[in-house]
């Protein structure tokens, strides 16, 4: 007998719960092969879609060197009339590294999740926020 599927809501709960507690590969592995990572309020400079889970796992990677989350605070997850989809209101804490500066990053994702894992995640942060925290990891970087 197989062990049972995450839902849509465990595997949301996993998703924040790892994006502070585990590896950036952890975050990854939660997302399928072919998944579909939209930020259509992605500052100048990021891309606004992500395809794959290998690009995925890249572009966590990247940030992982600046971003350090500390906690994720503020979260409601809205269940949808589709059992595979559900809207995440929620905020990261953390600190830009190396600098040590701490931030807060509001956002809201809307998340698909087949088979315990996420297909497609449409991704809304604060745009003036994430914009001033891409220009610290600019300046960082050199």
């Amino acid at each position: 007998m197989s062990e049972p599927v995450r839902s849509t809501r465990e595997t949301i709960e996993l998703l924040l719960r790892t994006s502070v507690e585990g590896s950036r590969d952890d975050l990854a592995d939660l997302y399928a092969e072919d998944v579909v990572m939209t930020n259509p309020f992605a500052p100048e400079g990021v891309a606004r879609e992500t395809h794959g889970n290998a690009a995925l796992r890249d572009r966590m990677k990247a940030f992982a060197q600046y971003l350090d989350y500390t906690a994720i605070k503020n979260v409601t997850i809205h269940e949808t009339t589709d059992p595979q989809v559900a809207i995440v209101e929620f905020t990261v804490v953390g600190t830009l590294k190396p600098a040590g500066i701490p931030f807060e990053l509001p956002s809201i994702n809307v998340v698909r999740v087949v088979d315990g894992l996420i297909t497609e995640s449409r991704d809304h942060s604060d745009g003036v926020r994430a914009a001033a925290l891409l220009k610290e990891i600019q300046a960082a970087a050199g």
